[in-house]
Parts: structure tokens; C-alpha cells; sequence
């Protein structure tokens, strides 16, 4: 095994070969599929007469277009119940794994695979979704992919890809109350820009991430695409093995034994050389919010909107861009901006521990009048433990919706969208226009906790008013 980094020990462990572009062809040990990018290329699969290489190296699931409240079948939504018929049939065409509403286990596939053991260290892992990052937590090198490249891997099992640079992130410290692993990428995102990982593939270290639950990692990880890279991960250590022991795929008895210890030799070597090192302290990170249009237009919670000419010349034009689009007013305090709706869910944020530390937030307080709140649970399973433990009682109790699992109003392919120019407080990944299914809708990025403050304040809050309350 080659000396140096994680990615490129899993990379060079993965390489087919050198293709005449001079990208390398990598295997890709589990693609992930759904059924919005898949239908495409299953269709290309059948123009050409092929069939799926490895199935059983294939997992699929529904989450983009899943309504979330109704779930009877057929959907109401026409387009939706099609894609939906064309993947199962697809899937019970080619023999693959399918994960459909109602079999206990469908959900959010950036949720399924890792609380399955699906996703383990050392793996190569390819999705037709911006957000497979995600499971580079684990120590896996993980790819969002297009369409395209769905077919590739179904027909192949292999990707074209050039190699990546590494950089470090190391953040070291305690985070302060309130402070959680969402304000840490927002706030990575808010440093280095949304095309500072352009190239890169992003090794996230320090006493911060070490001290991280898996589930945050995932929540760290999730977010690299919107700092440009085209992957994050973090080397596996005791938190990893602990989380993956006893799930459905991960190795049992000897093999496990065996498993670990190989997951250990893939970690980076302490004297693996990277192509950038960039540290930051716990401290001085602040609950983040988003202001504008992007995910690196974000600032603490008791900042102000920054001023036009406070921001580096290359930022002028998206800023001025998005003082128009949010209305917003240069200088003026993000805290107290009205909220209309207020989401918590998504690949990001829609796991057992972010629904967790939400409800403490909201046990005993109310939704203030005027504004809508719903959680979504990540999964079907996660719905089932939020609900063994009472939190979806201490939700509605305090005025929010309960829904089934699925991806919402992250992407809005589905029922859940904003109207007109509504302002969400979201706990998802991206705030682009229309991202929320109004062209005119605004999203404003923040942690699953700083959203439940928003919901009972009305407004844009600081949840660390509330822990002092």
C-alpha cells in the first residue's frame, strides 16, 4: 500500500488503469442510486443492450421526489409516480437492492447507506447526488456524479476521473455552546469560498472533528461540493469502528477484527505530505447563518449584513446580486429577520442526533403564530427511533409537523415548497435561487437548533439565548 494520504491509498487501491485522456479509471465499490438521476441512464443502459456489471455492488432508494406527507399511491404528482415506476422496474429488471417506502429502511440515500454499514472506510462510493460526500465521514472516498456517469458506473462499475489535490482542514478546539458541526462547515465555506476546494479533495483533521460524533462528521462532510471540492472525508478512528459495529453490512466476528485493522492502515501516515494546510480554531467559530445566495455568504449570528465595500472585489458582483434577490439592506443585523418557514431535515441535517438536539430546544416553547415548522426525518428507520423516543411528541407539542422521511424542502422535487418570497430557516445545504421551489423563495442556512429558535422567535434568532434561558 502506497505511503501518504487516505485518498491516495484508497485511489491508487482503486485504479483500473490510465485511460489515452490521462484520467484515471477507479472501480467504484458502491453506487448509490435513486430515482431522479437513475431513470436516464437505465434507458441509456437499454439502448445499448447492457446490463448492470454488479448488481449487487448497487443500492437503491427514493428520496428527491417522495412527498412527505401523503404517501399513497398512485403520487399525485404525475412525472414523480413515473420515476418512481421506472426505477422499480429497473430495479427488479437488473436484480438490484431496492429500498422502497414502506420496507422500514427507505430514506434519504446519504442517510441509508451509513446507518445500514453500507458505507465503510476505505471505499470508493458513487451516487447521482451533489451531497455523496457525505460519507466520506467514514473514511470513504465518495463522488456526486451525473447522469451520464450513472451509466457509466451501471455498465462498468468504473468512473473516469482526474486525480484530486489534498488539502487539510484541521480545526482544533472545543466548539462553544450552541456551536454545532453545520456552523463548522458554514463557516469553512464562509473562509476558504464556495470555489476554494475547486481541484481538491478535502482531509478534514483536529481535535474538533476527533471529538465529533459520526453523525456530524457526516454533517462536515456533506457540505464539501458547496466549498468547491469534489470530496471531503476524515480518516477512520475508534468513533468510526464503534458506529459501524453490529450494523446490517458491516464485517462480523473475525472479519471485523480484520476489517479494522486494515481500516487503520489506510488512515493518512503522520508524515503524509498534502498539497495545502489550512487550521482554525473552534473558538472563534460562531452559530452561522446564511445572508445571500450562496453557501459562503454566511456570517455569526450577531453580525450584520456585510457592506459592499467590506467584501474582497471578487465578492462585490454575487453580493449586490443577492442584496436584490434576499432584500435585503447592507449593514443591517441578520438576527431579528422575519421567518415564514422553518424546515429541519435533509441530508445534512436530518439524522437521530439532529432531531435530538432540536427537540431539546423546542420541548416546552411554541411555534410562533404565522410561522410554518415541519421536521423530516432522514429515514424511515430515524423516524421510527425519533418516535420510540418521543421526539416527534415534543415536536407537534410545540407546533411543528411530523412528516415521513425523505428529502422535503431541500430541493423541493416534491409537495414541500415555499410560496412567493417566503423567507425558510433551513437546516439544509444550499440557498440558491428557487432552491426551495419559489423562484422568488429565500433560504437562510443554519443549524437544526438555530432553527427551532428561529420558529419560536419568528425571527432569526441566537439559540444561545435560549440555552441561557
Amino acid at each position: 500500500m502506497s505511503k501518504g494520504t487516505l485518498f491516495d491509498k484508497v485511489w491508487d487501491l482503486h485504479t483500473v488503469g490510465t485511460l489515452p485522456s490521462g484520467e484515471t479509471q477507479l472501480f467504484i465499490g458502491l453506487h448509490l442510486i435513486h430515482e431522479v438521476t437513475s431513470p436516464q441512464a437505465f434507458a441509456m443502459l437499454r439502448d445499448r443492450q447492457l446490463k448492470v456489471l454488479f448488481p449487487q455492488r448497487t443500492v437503491a432508494t427514493v428520496d428527491h421526489i417522495v412527498p412527505t406527507e401523503n404517501q399513497a399511491r398512485p403520487f399525485v404528482d404525475v412525472l414523480a409516480e413515473e420515476m418512481m415506476q421506472a426505477l422499480e422496474k429497473s430495479c427488479a429488471e437488473h436484480k438490484i437492492r431496492f429500498y422502497n417506502i414502506g420496507s422500514g429502511n427507505q430514506g434519504i440515500v446519504h442517510v441509508i447507506a451509513p446507518e445500514q454499514g453500507l458505507t465503510q472506510p476505505g471505499m470508493t462510493i458513487a451516487c447521482g447526488d451533489s451531497h455523496t460526500s457525505t460519507h466520506g465521514a467514514f473514511g470513504a472516498i465518495a463522488f456526486g456524479i451525473g447522469t451520464s456517469q450513472v451509466r457509466d458506473v451501471l455498465a462498468s462499475q468504473t468512473l473516469a476521473l482526474s486525480k484530486l489535490k489534498v488539502r487539510r482542514i484541521e480545526i482544533n478546539g472545543q466548539l462553544p455552546p450552541g456551536v454545532y458541526a453545520k456552523d463548522v462547515t458554514l463557516h469553512v465555506i464562509r473562509q476558504l469560498g464556495v470555489k476554494g476546494g475547486v481541484g481538491y479533495a478535502y482531509e478534514y483533521a483536529g481535535t474538533t472533528i476527533e471529538a465529533m460524533s459520526m453523525e456530524e462528521r457526516m454533517t462536515v462532510c456533506n457540505m464539501s461540493i458547496e466549498g468547491g471540492a469534489r470530496c471531503g472525508y476524515v480518516n477512520p478512528d475508534q468513533v468510526t469502528f464503534d458506529y459501524l459495529k453490529d450494523r446490517d453490512f458491516a464485517p462480523k466476528g473475525e472479519n471485523w477484527d480484520k476489517a479494522i485493522a486494515w481500516w487503520q492502515q489506510i488512515r493518512s501516515d503522520a508524515d503524509a505530505v498534502y498539497d495545502d494546510v489550512v487550521t482554525f480554531d473552534a473558538a472563534d467559530i460562531p452559530p452561522t447563518v446564511t445572508w445571500g445566495i450562496t453557501p459562503g455568504q454566511g456570517i455569526g449570528v450577531d453580525e450584520v449584513i456585510p457592506k459592499p465595500e467590506n467584501l474582497p472585489p471578487s465578492d462585490q458582483a454575487i453580493a449586490s446580486e443577492a442584496y436584490r434577490y434576499m432584500e435585503f439592506t447592507p449593514g443591517t443585523p441578520i438576527e431579528g429577520t422575519k421567518v415564514d418557514v422553518c424546515f429541519i431535515g435533509s441530508c445534512t441535517n436530518g439524522r437521530l442526533t439532529d432531531l435530538r438536539e432540536a427537540a431539546k430546544f423546542a420541548q416546552g416553547r411554541k411555534v410562533a403564530a404565522g410561522v410554518k415548522a415541519f421536521v423530516v426525518p432522514g429515514s424511515e428507520r430515524v423516524k421510527q427511533a425519533a418516535e420510540a423516543e418521543g421526539l416527534d411528541q415534543i415536536f407537534r407539542e410545540a407546533g411543528f409537523e411530523w412528516r415521513e422521511a425523505g428529502c422535503s424542502m431541500c430541493l423541493a422535487m416534491n409537495p414541500d415548497k415555499l410560496q412567493g418570497n417566503q423567507i425558510s430557516a433551513s437546516s439544509s445545504n444550499r440557498n440558491f435561487k428557487g432552491r426551495q421551489g419559489s423562484s422568488t423563495g429565500r433560504t437562510l442556512l443554519m443549524s437544526p437548533a438555530m432553527v427551532v429558535a428561529a420558529a419560536v422567535n419568528g425571527k432569526v434568532a441566537d439559540v444561545r439565548k435560549l440555552i441561557e434561558a
